[in-house]
């Protein structure tokens, strides 16, 4: 039974297409009074008549004509209505201010060559680093998330280099912060008007993941040391780590980065709701 009473927190939103050739939207929307998830679908019709804008992650909505098939554990939604409009992420001025500190750690790497090529990333694709989101859905998934995640790696690994005994290499813990997730500039897209947020085509033709593509990168500049803490930053290899955390007797260094990271997506403002 479909209670067409509640309000729902849009989480996710994608559209694929159907053996037939048309198009279909498949949503996931939070009940908010219990925090139970209602996975729904949207044939093309139903899309043609919606503004794309009420399909943005965080949103509150309220389904006006459904029904639930029990047979599937989904509702089919032929309409829906905007109760509150979620942001799309940081504004422009935020955005700004983060790449700014950022800059700023990267300026603090001792080492010049990887000192140069960590701020000529940065500069090379300002524009497209500071819109970028973190990830479609796992943590800081918004306009500007990956901004604002990778300066909360860098604070939290300012923090641990200033109290930890044995003091890691500062110029490979900070351009490990910066450039772990860097290839997520390439790896999603977002809308900048609706805050949609979808994964770029072409990406998987030439890397496998962010992870492998700030591996690869390092490890053909010469950056050994920053590139295996990418590839551990995942933890373990189920979880898209290139080098498992579960092995034995590994460098202390590879773990740094994963809990930084682990950090940041779990205690950061990891959703659009988070910045209401």
């Amino acid at each position: 039974m479909l209670d067409l009473d509640k309000t729902y927190e849009v989480v996710i939103f994608s559209i694929g297409d159907t053996k037939a050739g048309t198009k279909m939207g498949k949503l996931q929307l939070k009940n908010l009074s219990d925090n139970t998830l209602l996975n729904c679908i949207l044939w093309e019709e139903a899309l043609n008549r919606l503004d794309s804008k009420i399909f943005r992650t965080g949103n509150h909505v309220k389904i006006l004509g459904g029904s639930y098939n029990e047979k599937y554990n989904n509702c089919l939604i032929s309409s829906l209505e905007l109760v509150k409009e979620a942001k799309t992420g940081l504004d422009e001025e935020e955005r700004e201010k983060l790449f700014s500190a950022i800059v700023e750690y990267a300026n603090e790497i001792e080492d010049e060559e990887l000192k140069k090529y960590v701020t000529e990333l940065l500069f090379e694709y300002e524009e497209k680093f500071k819109i970028s989101p973190a990830a479609k859905l796992m943590h800081h998934n918004y306009l500007g998330g990956l901004v604002e995640h990778t300066y909360e790696c860098l604070e939290i690994a300012k923090c641990l280099l200033q109290n930890l005994y044995k003091k890691p290499d500062k110029s490979t813990v900070y351009a490990a912060c910066i450039l772990h997730d860097f290839g997520k500039i390439f790896e999603y897209k977002i809308d900048t008007e609706s805050g949609l947020i979808d994964y770029e085509e072409d990406f998987p033709k030439e890397w496998i993941t962010h992870s492998q593509w700030g591996f690869s990168n390092c490890m053909t500049r010469g950056f050994v040391d920053v590139a295996r803490m990418i590839a551990a930053h995942h933890g373990r290899s189920e979880w898209g780590a290139i080098i498992d955390l579960g092995e034995k007797d590994l460098d202390p260094m590879l773990y740094i980065l994963h809990h930084i990271d682990d950090l940041s997506a779990k205690f950061g403002r990891t959703a659009i709701s988070d910045l209401s």
